[in-house]
């Protein structure tokens, strides 16, 4: 089972993560224009969800072993990406963000434009 992480424990999990943690963007390019975060104490990498497997091996160089948050609208496909990245066997410490970057919005940065 895939850890769920809210947005308002993010900046508690990202303290003690113990190494930069990788917020990985599962969204569509549009989306990314539309609303975003801003790295702040994490690496944001962009990477979208149809674009996973073919790009697996530049998320490896990308994150080099550090924690990884599935992000997306509303957390369903960043949860589906997470198993995804975990079966693959190439990454151990992955974690969903609850309530994608809509719950975002609401508990952590409400310049995030909500859509």
């Amino acid at each position: 089972m895939i850890a769920q992480l809210s947005p308002a424990d993010f900046a508690a999990w990202r303290d003690n993560a113990g190494a930069l943690p990788v917020v990985l963007d599962v969204r569509e390019p549009w989306e990314l224009q539309t609303a975003s975060v801003k790295e702040d104490g994490f690496k944001l990498v962009h990477i979208p969800m149809r674009e996973i497997p073919a790009r697996i091996a530049e998320l490896q160089e990308a994150s080099a072993g550090q924690p990884i948050v599935c992000l997306c609208h509303h957390g369903m496909r960043s949860l589906q990406v997470a198993n995804y990245l975990i079966q693959s066997g190439e990454f151990a410490d992955v974690v969903n963000l609850q309530g994608g970057i809509d719950a975002w919005s609401q508990q952590v940065d409400r310049t995030v434009p909500l859509y």
